[in-house]
């Protein structure tokens, strides 16, 4: 009875992890696509007023992707560091506003 408890457990983690790592080679694929587009748009050097923000969108949505997959932040006992990494997001958006509003009044 324990040995068919621990086979079970078992092939529950196996198919955890073959799924974890389903989703880390889509994310992969995804953000190669990502920078193959950004590619794009610079080398046809499309209008600068839809260039800048779609780069921008895709770098975003990259650096999310990383976070998120690559650096485990979805995962349990990754509170401090995510609450780190997110503070310091928040930190640079507000001085980059500051800043602009300095520049700009």
């Amino acid at each position: 009875m324990a040995n068919d408890t621990k086979t079970g457990i078992d092939s529950f983690h196996k198919q955890k992890h073959k799924d974890e790592m389903v989703k880390q080679i889509i994310t992969f694929a995804l953000m190669i696509v990502f920078t193959i587009i950004a590619f794009v748009v610079v080398l046809t050097e499309m209008d600068k007023f839809f260039a800048l923000p779609l780069l921008l969108l895709l770098a975003v949505v990259q650096v999310g992707f990383q976070f998120y997959y690559f650096m485990h932040m979805k995962d349990k006992g990754h509170e401090m560091p995510s609450l780190m990494i997110y503070g310091g997001i928040g930190a640079a958006i507000i001085t980059v506003l500051a800043l602009t509003l300095i520049i700009w009044w």
